[in-house]
């Protein structure tokens, strides 16, 4: 079973200007809409951010799936004391090192241990913040031939993103009918699905 990356996160005020543009409830609703179109057939992998945590496992819990084999959360130890509750009920988590005294380069070690995999054929973009614009420099040079995704529509780093990658205007990424979006852009109907680069637009959907 392939991997998909998931990369977001609900932007706060004080972490630069993504606030100024983000929707938390459409950012919730994509991440909803992701989950629900490819959970049954590719793995989901994502970091640990507390705003993300907690919406995929409710709805894996409506969904019914047995996310042990469907999810895959990264976390890094360094913040072992401020983890969601959540992380209690995944079977899953992948903890990695801290670097004491160094949040940068612990995050920095986090992402390569995700990034790194050679499971995962996209990566989906979803608001965030600084730590989206940097996940996708990463998964950008590790992944160079993967779909990238990039959902303008909740606004964050992912609309920059968009704007960044020259495919802002691509049919469908400023729209909320997420669901049209990801089957559109990723099309993963069946259990053997694999990415056809035909089915994808190179302006922008891929780094």
């Amino acid at each position: 079973m392939s991997a998909i990356f998931l990369s977001a996160s609900v932007p706060i005020v004080g972490r630069g200007n993504y606030h100024e543009t983000a929707n938390p409830f459409l950012i919730q609703c994509a991440v909803r809409e992701l989950v629900i179109a490819v959970i049954r057939h590719h793995k989901i992998v994502w970091g640990g951010h507390p705003s993300i945590t907690p919406m995929i496992w409710s709805i894996c819990e409506d969904l019914n799936v047995d996310y042990s084999k469907n999810v895959i959360l990264y976390q890094s130890n360094y913040f072992k004391d401020r983890f969601p509750e959540e992380n209690q009920r995944f079977g899953n988590v992948i903890f990695t090192d801290a670097v004491p005294e160094d949040r940068e380069a612990s995050l920095l070690l986090m992402r390569e241990s995700m990034l790194s995999r050679d499971d995962l054929v996209a990566a989906v973009f979803i608001g965030g913040m600084d730590g989206v614009e940097n996940e996708y420099d990463l998964f950008s040079r590790l992944h160079p031939d993967a779909i990238v995704l990039p959902v303008a529509a909740p606004g964050g780093a992912a609309l920059l993103l968009s704007e960044k990658l020259g495919c802002y205007d691509e049919a469908g990424l400023r729209d909320i009918d997420f669901a049209s979006l990801y089957h559109t852009h990723l099309n993963f109907a069946t259990d053997d699905y694999s990415f056809d680069d035909d089915t994808t637009d190179n302006n922008g959907m891929k780094p």
